[in-house]
Order: structure tokens, then sequence, then C-alpha cells
């Protein structure tokens, strides 16, 4: 049972959506939000991973309410589906994690494969722009919304090798700043409904990795679990202190 669930925090009572919450960032992140006493909807494409980490987060946070659907969000029709349906079944959405992830790369800039941009661009671009997209109108309504997207370092300082992989992510921030300038022209003069903020790792660590690789340093890595840390401490401070900023957790490049 968890010992957070005391309603004196800001997600208590919350409705989060985590888009790719099958992985390990996206297990992290549904027991951190469990355990902020949020109601937890966790979407990825594959259902069986899903199913395991929901199940896993209602595990440990026993009277947590998480729930599992299985969301193509490279159907823009899908993902506006899956905003409708949550914010119709819980009365409101008040966060969007995007963890929907992937890389390729290669050894030089040369050797460079344009089907890898192919498959980038859908993963880590076209999502962003499908759950954004949908989830804009909840998020605003709520009136304490927060999208958030897990991006990169290499967006901002890409290596001849991650050409592909740093353009998409480059591309998703700025898609996500372009968000949060919308939420920022709602607001007007006021504080903006809801804030859009993107989170920047160099890489992430989970202890599966660390148990296949002992002596590895992880140098500048972020661990899921600070990861999941930081994503819940973006309601601590007002929108418009969250809106269109970079929250570093790798040094700045």
């Amino acid at each position: 049972m968890s010992t957070a669930t005391n309603g004196n925090g800001p997600l208590e009572g919350a409705v989060v959506a985590v888009a790719g919450a099958a992985g390990p960032a996206g297990r992290a992140t549904l027991l951190r939000l469990a355990e902020a006493g949020a109601t937890v909807v966790a979407s990825d494409a594959d259902a069986a991973r899903l199913a395991e980490a929901v199940d896993a987060a209602r595990y440990a946070h026993g009277g947590a309410t998480v729930t599992g659907d299985t969301v193509d969000l490279l159907d823009l029709d899908a993902a506006r589906a899956w905003a409708d349906r949550t914010e119709k079944e819980f009365g409101r959405v008040d966060g969007l994690i995007h963890l929907v992830g992937g890389w390729r790369g290669s050894a030089t800039f040369a050797e460079t494969d344009l089907a890898d941009w192919e498959l980038l661009e859908r993963l880590l671009i076209r999502t962003v722009q499908h759950t954004s997209l949908a989830f804009e109108g909840p998020l605003a309504r709520s009136g304490n919304g927060r999208y958030v997207l897990v991006s990169a370092a290499g967006a901002s300082k890409p290596t001849a090798g991650n050409a592909a992989y740093s353009a998409s992510k480059a591309a998703a921030e700025a898609w996500t700043l372009a968000l949060a300038d919308s939420f920022r022209k709602a607001g007007g003069d006021q504080e903006p409904p809801a804030a859009a903020a993107i989170v920047v790792v160099k890489a992430l660590v989970h202890d599966a990795m660390r148990a296949e690789r002992p002596t590895a340093k992880f140098a500048g890595f972020t661990d899921v679990k600070d990861l999941a840390e930081a994503i819940a401490g973006l309601w601590d401070k007002p929108a418009q202190e969250v809106n269109g900023t970079r929250q570093w957790l790798t040094p700045h490049v």
C-alpha cells in the first residue's frame, strides 16, 4: 500500500496518461505516479508487456487505479479516441507522459541509413504529434495539465553517427515547445491552463542493465527511478514556471 496517497500532494486524485508505458522508464513512472495517488492510464503497442507493467504498479501500490490500453499511437484517430475515452471515463486528464522511444545509429555519418530516419520519424516525431494533438484540449481543460516529453541531450549536440536519432529528437522537442506556446497563448495575461515541458537525459539506466554489466560506469546516465521522480515533480511548480522549459537531468550541453 502506498504511503504517499495522503491527499496532500498535487498528484493526489490526478489522472495521468503514460504513452510507451511498458518499458523500464514506463514501469518506473507508473509506480511513482501510483505512489503519489494519481489514477494512471497506461498505453503501449505491446499488450503483453503493458499488462505486466500495469499489474506490477497495481501490486506495488494496493488500492491505486492503474489501467492499461493497447493504443497504436501512429494512428491519430486512435490517439484521439484514447484521450477522449480517458477524459470521459475519469472526468479529466491532468497529464500525458510521452515515453515512446527507439534508437538507430551508425558508426560514421557517411554510413547513415535513411531507413533509420524513416523508422525514427514515426516513433519519435509522429507519435508526439499525435499525443499532443489528442491531449491538448483535455490537458487545458484540467486547469493544471502537464504534457511531458522525455528527450535526449543529443538533440542539442548531435554526433556524427546519431544524425537520424538526434534530428528526430530535436523535431519532437520543437513540436512540444509549439504546444507550450499554445498553452501560453491560451492563458493570455494569466497563468497558462497547462504546461508542456521537456525532460532531457543523456541516456537511461535501470537495475537489469546494471546486473548485465556490473563493471559498467553508465557515466551521465539517469536512473529510470530518478526520471520518474523528476516527472512527478513537474506538478509541484505552477504551470507558468514549467511551460516551455527543458528540465536537464544530465549536464547541460
